[in-house]
């Protein structure tokens, strides 16, 4: 993936290509390309040649290498061009795009490739599993950065599969923005101002915003055509709306971009949105004080109908007070203050959720609970909604039932962590990939979710963080999945590939490096 361009080169030897908001615009057979190869982002090296992706302009180059079986799909422009004992290739959204494209020689796209790693290798004195899984990690962030055909930003894409239509989400767009502060904080600022249009005057937001480009207007045409399309989708440019866990991240997102930056013009700017979404939390409030998720499926777990308190979501929420409270005090201090005083209330009422040594996963208005270790339940302890006790005991339970290696119980071996276990016990709740042990939010392995748990060991000087943080990057490479996929399980396979926010391990990684290299990893 590079601004515009984003393809796969398939184990069989397939090179499918596509431009960011068109689509598909061809596939071919590079032929003479010998290996052993050496795999880096955006580039491939092998005996005499390789192929290259440029990052100014949708356009690659295969080295001592020839193209066959070209097959333009007929959307967009996709040029050919032999070059010597080289080839060029250039895509765009028409003809005009990839003629530009076709301008930069061979030379310039091999340096930009090379540009694009050197930056991307972030942890050069790590031993090699860890700079690996960092250098793809920053690969994956880098490049969800998308651009329009004039160069605007263009939004975050989740990964490579998350093209139609073309659309930036909230929730991915926060796990991937922790590495991007390092390096692109520019790049964070346009995200921000992206999502800001999509937050409703009474605090509402989609799952995602979509971006321009064909697709997107395809989308719309659907909604404007398809009433039960509109149901799901409400606005224009909206994609999934009102998702119950969006606003908050828009909050931690400014939060978090004020504390990188030492700058609160960006939070200044929207503040009247950070007061909407406030005051939109307070209504749904049930008897004990806290927000109350109504049964439905949207928050990340958007194949599970989880209702009432949902451990995930009050994390975020306790995260979300304590950013109005950080950022209140010389923009708005009465709400400042509220949100304070609600952040303590929250933190109090949270423990009715404890369930001996963890954290319930939800806890429905009737009583009835998910009692299951969820990692996403850890979000509890990310945002110091938990006292140490509690936050120490889960995170053992979480080590013997959630570390596949630790878990007699379940029978596919030592592949990574375990999202949640046992397994769902309300089947009425789930549905799609989630209704199936082991896959998707019920068990399936997930490296944003690893890295959020090994990130709680480091920060409370506890051994056991190798484990979460590097396993899920060995199966992808005993794999060949040559960059962090979105999730897997050993049954089921894999889900998208570059996924940005399963760059979070990485982000995790360069956060807490002196510990990495001081401390012990296991105990």
């Amino acid at each position: 993936m590079a601004p515009r361009l984003q393809g796969e080169l398939a184990a069989d030897g397939s090179l499918t290509l596509s431009i960011w908001g068109a689509g598909e615009v061809g596939r071919l057979r590079p032929e003479g390309l010998h290996g052993p190869f050496v795999a880096g982002p955006n580039r491939l090296e092998g005996r005499g040649g390789g192929l290259y992706a440029a990052q100014s302009a949708p356009a690659l180059a295969l080295k001592g290498a020839r193209a066959d079986d070209v097959w333009p799909s007929g959307i967009g422009g996709f040029i050919v061009e032999p070059r010597g004992p080289d080839v060029v290739i250039a895509i765009g959204a028409d003809e005009a795009e990839a003629a530009a494209a076709l301008r930069l020689d061979v030379a310039a796209i091999v340096a930009e490739a090379g540009a694009h790693v050197a930056r991307c290798d972030l942890a050069p004195t790590g031993e090699p599993l860890l700079r690996s899984m960092v250098l793809q990690g920053a690969h994956a962030a880098l490049s969800s950065v998308r651009q329009d055909r004039r160069g605007g930003f263009a939004g975050l894409a989740a990964g490579l599969i998350y093209s139609n239509p073309p659309r930036t989400y909230f929730r991915d767009g926060y796990w991937t923005l922790q590495l991007l502060l390092r390096v692109a904080p520019d790049v964070v600022t346009a995200e921000i101002e992206l999502l800001a249009g999509q937050i409703s005057p009474e605090g509402e937001a989609p799952s995602a915003a979509i971006v321009g480009g064909a697709h997107a207007e395809a989308f719309e045409e659907r909604r404007l055509a398809d009433a039960a399309f509109a149901a799901i989708h409400w606005r224009p440019g909206e994609f999934w709306s009102d998702h119950f866990d969006s606003p908050l991240f828009f909050v931690l997102a400014l939060a978090d971009h004020v504390a990188a930056t030492g700058d609160d013009t960006l939070a200044r700017r929207h503040w009247p949105k950070l007061v909407a979404i406030y005051r939109r939390y307070l209504p749904l409030r049930g008897p004990a004080g806290l927000p109350v998720k109504p049964h439905n499926d949207r928050d990340w777990a958007d194949n599970v109908a989880r209702d009432g308190l949902v451990a995930y979501d009050l994390g975020l929420w306790v995260g979300a007070l304590d950013a109005l409270a950080r950022l209140g005090p010389s923009i708005d201090p009465p709400l400042a203050d509220a949100a304070r005083d609600e952040a303590g209330a929250a933190r109090a009422a949270i423990a009715a959720l404890w369930r001996g040594d963890r954290y319930a996963d939800y806890v429905r208005p009737d009583g009835w609970t998910e009692a299951h270790l969820a990692l996403d339940a850890l979000m509890l302890l990310r945002f110091d909604a938990a006292p140490d006790g509690h936050a120490r005991a889960m995170l053992e339970a979480c080590r013997a039932g959630l570390e596949s290696r630790r878990n007699a119980d379940q029978p596919h071996g030592d592949f990574g962590m375990l999202c949640a276990w046992p397994p769902f016990a309300d089947h009425g709740a789930l549905r799609a990939k989630s209704t199936f042990p082991f896959r998707y939010h019920n068990g399936g392995e997930w490296p944003w979710l690893d890295a959020v748990y090994a990130a709680e060991r480091l920060r409370r000087g506890l051994p056991g963080w190798r484990y979460p943080l590097l396993r899920w990057w060995e199966v992808c490479l005993e794999h060949g999945w040559a960059g962090p996929v979105e999730h897997y399980s050993v049954p089921y396979g894999r889900g998208s590939l570059l996924q940005a926010w399963s760059s979070l391990p990485a982000a995790t990684a360069l956060a807490h490096m002196a510990a990495i290299e001081a401390g012990d990893a296991e105990g």
